[in-house]
C-alpha cells in the first residue's frame, strides 16, 4: 500500500459566535473534559451545569464581543491563515502534503479534520498541537480527542503526535525575532514579562512537565534576547477556581511592578500560538488597566507568533523532522 501523509493542525477552539448560547455550548464541552477539570463528576457536573455555565457564559460572551472581528474569532481567523500558510510553505520545500485544521473543542472538530484528510487518501497523520509546552490539560486532550475519532475506524492510520516544542531552536528564535522587531518599532520597556497560561499546582506535583517547560522556554528566550537578571520575569495567568495554580500570578505581578520602578512594561505570551481571548482581552485589556491603575505609564503587549513567516517555518521544521 502506498503511504500518503497528511498534517492535522490542532488548537484548543473558540465559540462559534460571541453570544451567550454559543459560549455556553463551547464552555460545556471544554469544561466537561476530565483532562481540564479532574474533579469527581458527581461533584463537578452539578456545579458546572447549575452554577458555572449559567453565570459565567453571559460574562464570557461580553468579553468575546470586545475582541470579535469582521473575520470572526481572532483565534479561528489566525488558525485558518496558519493552515493555509503551512501548506504553501511545505510545498515550497518540496513537501506536497494536505494540511487540515481541527479544534479540540468546537468547530472544525477533530472528526471533520480527519475526514478531510481521509478523503484525500491519507493513511499516515502527523498531528501538530499548537501548544509549545506539553500539559495534560492541552496536548493530552488532543490525543484523547483523536482516540475518540479513531474508535469508529476499521483501518487505523499511522499516527505521529508532536508532543511539544518548548525548546526548539527555531521556536525560540521566532519568539526573539518577534520581540526584537516590536522593540525596533516601539522602543524597549523597563521590563519584559513572559506570561504563560496557568495550570493547578497539583498537576505539576503529580508529574505534569508544563511548568518546568514554561520556565525553560522563558530562560532560553531571555538568553537569546540578552536580558540580564531583573529585566525579565515569568508569570502564569488565567487561573480558575479556588485551587492554588502555578505562581507567580500574572495579575498580582503586573499590579506590583510599578511600585518597583517599572513604568513601561512589555508583555509577551509564549505559550499561545495564536492571539485569543486570553491574550487580547485578559492581557492587553484587563492587565493593561491593572498596570496603569497601580502607577504604570506605558503597557505594551507583543502579539503572539500567529501566522508570521518565522512561526510557519518553525512548523515546517517540526513536520519535516517527523517525515524523516
Amino acid at each position: 500500500m502506498t503511504t500518503k501523509t497528511g498534517i492535522l493542525l490542532v488548537n484548543l477552539g473558540t465559540p462559534a459566535a460571541p453570544t451567550t448560547a454559543a459560549v455556553k455550548a463551547f464552555l460545556r464541552q471544554f469544561l466537561h473534559d476530565h483532562r481540564v477539570v479532574d474533579l469527581p463528576r458527581s461533584l463537578w457536573c452539578p456545579l458546572l451545569h447549575f452554577i458555572i455555565l449559567p453565570t459565567r457564559s453571559p460574562k464570557v460572551a461580553k468579553l468575546y464581543q470586545s475582541i470579535w472581528t469582521a473575520d470572526g474569532s481572532p483565534l479561528m481567523a489566525i488558525s485558518v491563515r496558519q493552515r493555509t500558510a503551512l501548506e504553501l510553505e511545505l510545498k515550497r520545500e518540496g513537501v506536497d502534503v494536505p494540511v487540515a485544521l481541527a479544534m479540540t473543542y468546537g468547530s472544525p472538530s477533530m472528526e471533520s479534520g480527519w475526514q478531510q484528510l481521509k478523503s484525500q487518501g491519507v493513511n499516515r497523520v502527523i498531528i501538530l498541537p499548537l501548544y509549545p509546552q506539553y500539559s495534560v490539560s492541552t496536548t493530552a486532550s488532543v490525543f484523547d480527542a483523536w482516540a475518540r475519532v479513531m474508535k469508529s475506524e476499521r483501518n487505523l492510520p499511522v499516527m505521529r503526535l508532536i508532543r511539544d516544542y518548548h525548546a526548539h531552536p527555531e521556536y525560540i528564535q521566532a519568539l526573539a525575532q518577534s520581540v526584537r522587531r516590536y522593540w525596533e518599532q516601539q522602543g524597549q520597556g523597563d521590563h519584559l514579562l513572559m506570561s504563560f497560561h496557568g495550570i493547578p499546582e497539583r498537576y505539576e506535583r503529580e508529574g505534569d512537565p508544563y511548568g518546568q517547560q514554561c520556565r525553560h522556554t522563558a530562560a532560553l528566550l531571555a538568553a537569546e534576547l540578552g536580558l540580564e537578571t531583573g529585566r525579565w520575569s515569568i508569570t502564569f495567568q488565567s487561573r480558575f477556581g479556588k485551587e492554588e495554580w502555578l505562581k507567580p500570578y500574572t495579575d498580582e505581578t503586573v499590579a506590583a511592578l510599578p511600585g518597583k520602578g517599572v513604568k513601561r512594561l512589555d508583555v509577551v505570551c509564549p505559550a499561545f500560538a495564536a492571539d485569543c481571548l486570553e491574550t487580547l482581552e485578559e492581557i492587553d485589556g484587563q492587565n493593561r488597566e491593572l498596570f496603569m491603575e497601580h502607577g504604570g505609564e506605558a503597557f505594551h503587549y507583543i502579539p503572539s507568533l500567529n501566522d508570521s513567516a518565522a512561526h510557519i517555518r518553525m512548523m515546517v521544521s517540526l513536520i519535516c523532522r517527523e517525515l524523516a
